[in-house]
């Protein structure tokens, strides 16, 4: 009898400690997916701040690029928003193509001038906290976005008259 009571406490005790064994390896796989969810949020989040950030940036510096011809491009203000404006002859009419951001977007119209169309007529471009232009010299542009996600950047006017 005294071989048996031997027997059922080490098989209780071998039960028990594979139980604990179980429910730590258990907990450890919960930790580790929870952590592993959590780095891919923060991956996820930092990638959509920097598409946000370096997008627009990019955009309207490849907008100056293409237009960046001697007094094509300038900083307006229509309506009390900050405009940039980059003019392109064609044919003998002046079109225009005015980038600003209104109600969360970036925005574009493109236009023959005095068209009659308004900046609430511009199309989104994408998705914005804001965004200034600002002429520092006669071939310097300063571009800045605005909002968490903000940066900025100064192109060079290769035409050198705004």
């Amino acid at each position: 009898m005294g071989k048996n009571q031997k027997t059922g406490r080490r098989q209780s005790v071998q039960f028990l400690f594979m139980m604990v064994l179980f429910f730590a390896m258990s907990i450890c796989a919960l930790f580790t997916i929870l952590l592993g969810a959590q780095v891919y949020q923060n991956i996820t989040d930092r990638m959509e701040q920097n598409f946000v950030g370096t997008t627009a940036l990019s955009y309207i510096s490849n907008k100056v690029k293409q237009g960046d011809e001697a007094g094509m491009v300038s900083v307006v203000t229509i309506e009390g928003t900050s405009v940039l404006k980059i003019n392109q002859i064609y044919g003998e009419d002046i079109y225009s193509t005015l980038i600003y951001y209104r109600d969360g977007q970036i925005k574009e119209l493109f236009s023959k001038e005095d068209s009659g169309l308004t900046l609430d007529d511009g199309m989104d471009i994408m998705k914005s906290e804001g965004i200034h232009f600002k002429l520092l010299k006669k071939n310097l542009l300063e571009v800045e976005t605005d909002g968490k996600n903000s940066g900025s950047m100064i192109l060079t006017l290769r035409s050198g008259e705004v």
